[in-house]
């Protein structure tokens, strides 16, 4: 009997058994956690490959939409297993289809699942697996528009403590930025008076699809798809605006907007580039700037924070620290600049120790029975994305109230019934 069946049980004793699942199988001690793969990517099998490495979590489960990239992804699971010295995954724990992750949110044999499929079925895939009573490691963003924001805030209310949900923001456990904001928060900079950031990288490459049919083609190439994606803005210069509004403990209240799609000519529709301005409550104005289309390999992303009495520098690579009348510099800063585009979003330096703490807590959070819930938490960074998203597509000043009552629904208009 499985240990989920066993508790069930237990509970309809009527009190015979009440104990904590740590305690009755001292699970913390000497129990894997079985973890899941839902959406087998680079980015997806790095993060899982981190967690099998880092954590207790087991991978004992796989899901895809299509079966080649299944397989691939046994194929790699099956040789970290094996260096760790566990079974391969079962072929009868593995999903492909549009519904795999319906498999995995019924399957008994499954504790934990990761999300990484592409950030329109985000939620839905959530729904599904916290109904099923699964533990969800879900990458950014929480939706990709304001209605799956507001479906993401119920399941946030249904879940309660109930299971662990923990959404892919793994800068804020660098130890680096940690450090760094907890000194701003302390009032080491003074007041905050302004903040600029940059988000500046390759865009994403895809191999020939050749005559392969176009639906197709914007599932395996989704970062190029607005709606698949929600924009670059949404699906990767996040981390940037979710720093701020960790920094600022706030989301912005305004923002006015450009972008546009000037160098790109791949068959997607994605925006190459956006100028953002977002307003704090505090009347701090926040200044981003992306481009995402050199092909030279150029990337640096950073968040500067000017404070009536320093400023403090927040690079992925390179001197990270506080410049002022209370200095400080992290002593692990790399002091070159030569930081280089991760794929699989496996950077190192200041983000050396991200994926790895980050993953450790949602593991312990399941094995210490101190579950986290962190939907809210992300709905709230993609909103801030979502504004500044609405104010560049309207050309003019977009209010938080405004964003929070926006009806816009992204529509995916293909079939997906046909990948069985």
């Amino acid at each position: 009997m499985n240990r989920r069946k066993f508790l069930q049980g237990a509970g309809a004793l009527g009190g015979l058994m009440i104990v904590k699942p740590s305690v009755a199988f001292s699970y913390a001690a000497n129990s894997t956690v079985q973890y899941a793969l839902l959406g087998c990517g680079k980015r997806g099998t790095s993060v899982a490959t981190s967690f099998a490495k880092n954590t207790q979590a087991r991978i004992v489960a796989l899901g895809d939409i299509f079966p080649d990239q299944l397989a691939k992804g046994k194929q790699h699971f099956d040789q970290v297993n094996a260096s760790l010295g566990f079974a391969p995954i079962d072929d009868k724990m593995t999903f492909h289809g549009w519904e795999a992750y319906k498999a995995l949110a019924a399957n008994p044999n499954v504790d934990a699942v990761q999300i990484s499929t592409p950030p329109f079925f985000h939620v839905e895939h959530m729904d599904a697996l916290t109904a099923g009573g699964k533990h969800v490691y879900c990458e950014k963003p929480v939706g990709v528009d304001i209605p799956q924001t507001r479906r993401a805030l119920e399941i946030a209310k249904r879940v309660g403590n109930k299971v662990s949900v923990s959404v892919g923001f793994q800068i804020r456990s660098a130890p680096p930025f940690v450090e760094v904001v907890k000194r701003i928060h302390d009032g080491q900079i003074g007041k905050i008076a302004s903040l600029s950031g940059h988000y500046n990288a390759p865009t994403a490459t895809y191999p020939d699809r050749g005559s392969m049919p176009q639906d197709e083609q914007r599932l395996r190439n989704w970062l190029w798809d607005k709606t698949l994606s929600g924009d670059i803005l949404l699906e990767q210069n996040i981390h940037v605006i979710d720093v701020c509004n960790w920094v600022m403990q706030a989301h912005p209240v305004k923002a006015t907007a450009r972008a546009s799609r000037k160098v790109l000519q791949n068959f997607g529709n994605i925006n190459d580039n956006y100028e953002v301005i977002f307003t704090y409550p505090n009347g701090a104005e926040f200044v981003f700037s992306s481009t995402q289309f050199n092909s030279a390999g150029y990337f640096d992303v950073k968040e500067t924070i000017f404070g009536s009495e320093g400023l403090a520098e927040m690079p992925y690579k390179g001197a990270l620290g506080i410049q002022g009348l209370k200095p400080w510099t992290w002593a692990g800063s790399d002091q070159t600049t030569n930081a280089k585009f991760a794929a699989d979003g496996a950077f190192s330096d200041n983000l050396a120790e991200a994926d790895k703490k980050k993953d450790q807590s949602f593991i312990e959070s399941i094995t210490e029975n101190k579950f986290q819930n962190q939907i809210a938490a992300g709905v709230e960074s993609a909103r801030s994305c979502m504004l500044a998203r609405k104010a560049a597509e309207t050309g003019r000043i977009v209010t938080w109230e405004e964003i929070e009552a926006d009806k816009e629904e992204y529509k995916l208009g293909l079939d997906l019934r046909k990948y069985v």
